[in-house]
């Protein structure tokens, strides 16, 4: 009997080897960025090693940017401009992701809607709107000269300009960031320090804040990689002496054609944010952070050391001047500051897209705020022009499809990661993430050179693929965040009950996961919709999207008529916000 019995043991042991790894869901979504992320890109950046005429191998494209003249000169101002949007963005998105992290989560996801919003809402919109606000006869200029404050007229096209620009762009996605981590914080770490002494300003300086280090530092490179691509903000309210690195790739592969010097600089752009990843991860540990380690970095580093001493000196400057302020300023607290703040930072994000609104229906031929007349020409125009209908239809069809493409996708790779016991899994959730660390430039024209050998380009089908690679890390991160809050114990207690696992996953995990898939396909859905880049480069010109014809309505022609998609845009990025909503609201235990 005890040999039977050790034979049965052995038998389910070996079983339980066999069983393959839940990892293998993430199979699809690796095979997808390889073959539509690496391998495109490996193929693109050989481009700049070899000569356009002779195809023999030379360095003569690096050789033309390092020797000077204008390429070092556009390198200089791209990180110059990316660092200032990245402290920026970090310093002023730092407070608001506080304050709404004290929020109660109802109140919490209302707050955070307006500043989803914006971050949802095109950049395009919110760059023009401050072209037209800002401009020499804008309503800024004009309280400006009214209250006799010199250089209204010469608020546009320069490096501030650019810098606010970008930061108001990228502010959201910092504090989306942060927050998620600061959620994560057991505020009675808080209390805690309060009973050992500690007043309001050191226990946050020295336990908060420590604790959401993470959160800030991922904020942070999120932001970089972001700024170091850009070419929207730039393009359209910066001056020659702004020109970035994006601009530049843009004219030598789309207007000059030279693919070799194009592919040099998207080299040297990917290879910079490749080695911003690298020092990140070494300051900060990010790659140990995001697969839940508990130590992010090292407990005797230096760079931890200088750090804690730095926050310690905070802590005591903050304390004494609490203590201060106690004595001496009465029926003022902190978190009604704080309040403020956060409210006048939300507003600051909502100007340019509320003033959109109205410039729509001006009755001018020109756009101003506000608006010298009403009409609503514009949108008649707008619905009357088979150009205009035709790029709204395809970006909604385009949407869909991408965003129904990448859910499927993500989703598998997310259950397979949240799932796993396997070492594999850290290497997995790092490849999901990595077109989040590639410029989307870089991927843009990646794909163009492979899909202009494959006679993808000028098609939808080609502009779906590159939206779903886009759109991969972020509906990756809203599904994994679901799978992980997903109490797994339920399916095995249904499991235990004599349901079978196609049962249990439509009676049991389905519905209670429905309101993360909700999100993850408006999620998937806004990427694609707001995505120009891409559209940019695989479109050819001929498959035009409504992001890409309004791009190319404000550089050829600039008319109101342009507003009007922008209030049509707005409307579908609220409609989605509603649905994701209302789904949260009657599914809160599924919500990432």
């Amino acid at each position: 009997m005890a040999e039977i019995a050790s034979l049965g043991m052995a038998e389910r042991s070996r079983r339980r080897k066999l069983k393959l790894d839940p990892l293998w869901l993430a199979l699809p979504g690796l095979a997808f960025l390889a073959l539509f992320l690496i391998l495109p890109t490996a193929q693109m950046l050989s481009l700049s090693f070899f000569d356009r005429i002779t195809g023999a191998l030379s360095f003569s494209a690096f050789s033309r940017i390092w020797n000077g003249g204008p390429y070092l000169a556009v390198l200089s101002t791209t990180f110059s401009v990316a660092l200032w949007t990245t402290a920026l963005c970090v310093g002023l998105g730092y407070p608001l992701a506080y304050w709404l992290s004290r929020k109660p989560p109802r109140q919490q996801r209302i707050a955070a809607l307006f500043v989803l919003l914006p971050f949802w809402t095109s950049a395009l919109i919110k760059n023009f709107s401050w072209l037209v606000l800002l401009g020499r006869n804008g309503i800024i200029a004009k309280t400006m000269a009214a209250i006799g404050v010199k250089g209204g007229d010469q608020l546009l096209f320069g490096r501030t300009t650019v810098v606010f620009a970008m930061v108001h762009t990228l502010l959201p996605l910092a504090v989306v960031t942060m927050l998620p981590v600061m959620n994560q914080i057991d505020r009675r770490l808080m209390m805690a320090a309060s009973t050992l002494g500690a007043n309001n300003a050191r226990a946050f300086w020295q336990v908060f804040f420590q604790l959401s280090m993470r959160g800030v530092a991922a904020a942070g490179l999120l932001v970089l990689v972001a700024s170091l691509g850009f070419f929207i903000t730039p393009a359209l309210v910066g001056g020659a002496k702004d020109t970035m690195i994006g601009q530049l790739i843009i004219l030598q592969i789309n207007e000059l054609q030279n693919w070799q010097l194009g592919s040099a600089l998207a080299t040297i752009l990917l290879i910079s944010t490749i080695a911003t990843c690298f020092a990140y991860d070494l300051i900060f540990g990010l790659s140990s952070a995001t697969t839940g380690g508990e130590q992010p970095t090292r407990p005797d580093g230096l760079v931890r050391r200088a750090g804690l001493a730095i926050v310690n000196l905070l802590g005591m400057i903050c304390g004494r001047v609490e203590e201060v302020w106690k004595r001496n300023i009465r029926g003022l607290r902190g978190g009604a500051l704080l309040s403020i703040y956060a409210w006048a930072m939300i507003a600051m994000l909502l100007v340019p897209i509320i003033a959109f609104i109205p410039m729509a229906f001006t009755g001018s031929t020109f756009l101003s705020f506000p608006p010298p007349s009403w009409s609503a020409r514009w949108f008649e125009q707008f619905a009357a022009s088979p150009l205009w209908l035709g790029a709204m239809i395809r970006s909604f069809s385009i949407g869909f499809a991408a965003a129904a493409i990448t859910l499927l996708i993500a989703a598998m790779a997310a259950l397979g990661v949240a799932r796993t016991r396997s070492r594999l899994g850290s290497v997995a959730f790092l490849l999901c993430l990595s077109p989040m660390m590639v410029p989307s430039i870089v991927i843009a024209i990646a794909l163009f050179y492979l899909f202009a050998r494959i006679s993808l380009v000028a098609s939808d089908i080609g502009i779906i693929i590159g939206h779903t690679v886009i759109a991969m890390p972020v509906v990756f991160m809203v599904m994994l965040a679901t799978f992980k809050g997903y109490d797994w114990n339920l399916d095995a207690a249904a499991s235990t009950l004599g349901a079978g696992r196609l049962r249990i996953f439509w009676r049991v995990t389905l519905p209670l996961v429905t309101s993360g898939l909700a999100v993850g396909f408006v999620t998937g859905f806004l990427q694609s919709f707001e995505e120009l880049t891409v559209a940019l480069f695989i479109g050819g010109g001929i498959k035009t999207t409504l992001p890409k014809q309004m791009w190319d309505g404000i550089l050829l022609q600039v008319s109101p008529v342009i507003a009007a998609p922008s209030v049509v845009v707005l409307i579908v990025v609220i409609v989605m916000f509603a649905i994701i909503e209302f789904v949260q609201s009657r599914h809160p235990r599924s919500s990432p």
